[in-house]
């Protein structure tokens, strides 16, 4: 039995609908992410589930225990919020013992468990200091310490990391992640950063307008989005659109696409594929039956280790294709403004995006 089971939430403020039948079953000790645009109902999502806000229908049930109706205080959860919400008239060891045995009350068992929590989130000694002499990256691990110190059943992180820096916000999800395995703690976490929801999550829970559009693990949502929407959101995806010519093959100018699913003779198709499965070939070799494009860079975008080339296929209809590569081929190929490079797309890399007229989703294959 699920851990966390969500079941049919729908949350409306009037007559807007921010959630739309929500269903989700959690395991114990699994790190789920709520990964989405702004809007689209993933923050709500979590509030509800923590009883801050009142869902218009649906249960949730919490290792067993039917908690849709309870009040915060009586839900087994710690929270972290995107603004830390310390207290700043109390120093940190105040700040994390506030939870623990209702209050203020000075006990050996809360200092042994606030030193404990310091010694977890590596910050040891830091009892007497106050929030205005902390670091954004040291007050979030307070935050963290302080939602684990009683101990809860269930993790809650809305947005945790959004105020801090690059380099902080990498350092600071690394240390999450091996908080929760070490502690086993199941874990939901609100973000829009793609790449946090990738490394961090065990499963990923996409959201758009208030519903689930896709839940699977990172490599599931990456490599195989089931619709449109997911395939350009999570990570960059070149759209191609293609003419069905036979029941397995699609043309966009001298380009061939196969799709694995039967399509329509004469009928126009979309198709999808990665930057990195884009192949810039080396050399002038190249096997006669490979797809072989001659194509001009039109823009050069450094990213450090890894470059993004936009390039138009002349002889594909002037497609605009997005190609990365490491960023040391630039160098040993010469590669610049309008170099003519030849480009491949490994068929078993590029997916046919189609639409289901039921649903008017648009599904990968």
């Amino acid at each position: 039995m699920a851990y966390l089971r969500i079941d049919k939430i729908a949350k409306y403020y009037g007559a807007h609908r921010v959630l739309s039948d929500i269903s989700l079953e959690i395991d114990e000790g699994e790190f789920v992410v709520l990964l989405g645009p702004s809007g689209c109902g993933k923050t709500t999502l979590l509030r509800v589930i923590a009883g801050l806000e009142q869902q218009s229908g649906g249960t949730i049930v919490l290792n067993s225990r039917d908690i849709s109706q309870l009040p915060p205080s009586a839900r087994d959860y710690g929270i972290v919020f995107q603004s830390y919400a310390l207290f700043p008239n109390l120093n940190v060891a105040e700040n994390i013992g506030y939870g623990i045995h209702g209050g203020r009350t000075e006990t050996l068992a809360r200092k042994q468990r606030v030193a404990q929590m310091l010694e977890l989130v590596g910050l040891p000694g830091m009892e007497a200091r106050y929030p205005s002499q902390l670091s954004g990256g040291q007050q979030q691990r307070i935050a963290i310490a302080r939602a684990l110190a009683t101990s809860p059943g269930l993790l809650l992180l809305d947005e945790p990391l959004s105020a801090l820096d690059a380099i902080e916000r990498v350092r600071l999800r690394t240390e999450i992640k091996r908080l929760q395995k070490r502690l086993g703690v199941t874990t939901i976490m609100v973000t829009h950063d793609q790449e946090e929801a990738l490394s961090l999550a065990d499963r990923i829970v996409v959201m758009k307008s208030g519903h689930i559009e896709q839940c699977g693990t990172p490599l599931e949502i990456y490599r195989t989005p089931i619709t449109g929407f997911v395939a350009g959101f999570v990570g960059r995806m070149n759209q191609i659109t293609g003419t069905a010519t036979s029941a397995r093959e699609a043309h966009c100018g001298n380009l061939l696409l196969q799709s694995h699913r039967q399509m329509r003779l004469g009928e126009q198709y979309q198709f999808g594929v990665r930057p990195e499965d884009v192949e810039i070939l080396v050399g002038h070799e190249s096997n006669a039956a490979e797809q072989v494009h001659y194509a001009k860079v039109q823009k050069i975008e450094y990213l450090g280790p890894q470059t993004l080339l936009t390039m138009r296929l002349n002889d594909c209809n002037s497609l605009e294709l997005l190609a990365q590569i490491d960023s040391n081929r630039l160098k040993t190929q010469c590669i610049q403004d309008a170099s003519i490079v030849r480009v491949r797309l490994d068929p078993k890399a590029v997916h046919c995006l189609t639409t289901d007229p039921q649903h008017g989703q648009v599904h990968v294959d």
